[in-house]
């Protein structure tokens, strides 16, 4: 083949350390937009941004250049520069070691934007370790729960 086509969306989704819920309404706005621009900036086209007080997600179309991990890095090194320059309260800002990286059906995409736009209603009813222990499962990925929550 003459070309390398690539359609690869992901979804992302990691917390701020020990679920402290750092993202509060003074940032939550500007930091979503930050998160996007990383990802544009990294051939990632961002498809949506979001989360909740202590935890984010991610729906983007990794770039055929670049690694999860290495996308994952740059996410969260820079938002955490990024963060800590907002104010006295985010100077001990810190995201979590871990993240989730899952891929989605392109015809699936539509769901996942209408998951993230409804996280604070969801958050109502479910904690973010009850939300990752779900994809977990759906995706059948396999975990030792004593490293999950580090």
């Amino acid at each position: 083949m003459a070309q390398s086509l690539s359609n690869v969306y992901v979804h992302i989704t990691f917390s701020t350390k020990n679920r402290y819920p750092f993202i509060d309404g003074e940032i939550k706005q500007e930091l979503w937009t930050y998160l996007g621009g990383i990802c544009k900036a990294m051939e990632c086209n961002p498809v949506r941004v979001g989360g909740h007080s202590d935890h984010v997600h991610i729906c983007c179309l990794l770039s055929k250049r670049i690694t999860q991990i290495r996308l994952l890095e740059e996410i969260k090194k820079e938002s955490s520069k990024w963060i800590k320059t907002k104010g006295k309260r985010y100077e001990q800002f810190y995201w979590q070691d871990g993240y989730g990286i899952f891929s989605v059906n392109p015809s699936e995409t539509e769901a996942v934007i209408k998951y993230i736009d409804h996280q604070e209603e969801h958050h109502k009813k479910r904690t973010f370790q009850e939300e990752l222990l779900a994809f977990l499962k759906k995706y059948n990925i396999a975990y030792d729960e004593r490293y999950l929550w580090k």
